[in-house]
Parts: structure tokens; sequence; C-alpha cells
């Protein structure tokens, strides 16, 4: 039996959320799984990974293969990297939106009046 890590929808129309499952390829993508090592939800803003990576390196080691999506949530939460032996990557950290943006010098404000100012005169 082939065992794939893969994403199963969960969620409600246009709201969804995914489980992380270990399961048989040849089952439907909201079918029968083998175990649940986590969950995904792409619409939160950071979006939400939370994988139980002992139960996904245990399976990685025993031969599953996760799909492309699943490898890079895996690479996210850290279990890719105990997996392949690799350094884990620096945590990502978003930065804190600015306070206010810069306002604009006394000085490119002047030269663009007297432009505009010149553009009148001529006509």
């Amino acid at each position: 039996m082939a065992v794939k890590l893969r994403l199963m929808r969960m969620g409600k129309k246009k709201q969804p959320t995914y489980r992380v499952v270990a399961a048989d390829s040849r089952s439907p993508r909201d079918g029968r799984f083998i175990d649940i090592l986590g969950f995904y939800n792409p619409r939160s803003e950071p979006s939400v990974i939370e994988i139980d990576n002992d139960k996904a390196v245990g399976w990685l080691k025993n031969g599953a293969k996760p799909t492309e999506r699943v490898q890079k949530l895996l690479t996210v939460s850290g279990a890719w990297s105990e997996f392949t032996g690799e350094a884990p990557p620096t945590p990502y950290v978003a930065a804190a939106p600015a306070a206010a943006a810069p306002a604009v010098s006394d000085d490119h404000a002047e030269d663009a009046a007297d432009a505009s100012a010149d553009a009148s005169e001529e006509e």
C-alpha cells in the first residue's frame, strides 16, 4: 500500500481549512485516511499551520510520500528538516506596519507649485 501525506479539505463553502493526513494513495481526497498529522488554515492572517512533527517524521521514515503542498508545510513546521537532517529554516516574523508614511518635504512641494505656475503663465 502506497501512503501519501496530503491535505483533506474541511470547512464550509468558500471557507476551506485543511487536515494534513496520511492516506492510501488510491483513496479519494476527502475519503478514508490512516492518521491525522495536523491542520492548515490558509484564510487567517498569518496562516495557521499546526503539524505533529514526530508523527510526520515517523511516516516519512516509513516511506510515505508528501504532496508538493504538504512538503512546503512540513518545511515551514520544521518536520522536513528533521527528516532530511538539514538545518531548520529561520522562522518568519512579520514586521510591524509603519506608523505613518513619510511626509513630502516642503522643497518638493514648492518645486511642484512653481512648475504649475510656470505652465499657467505660458498659456
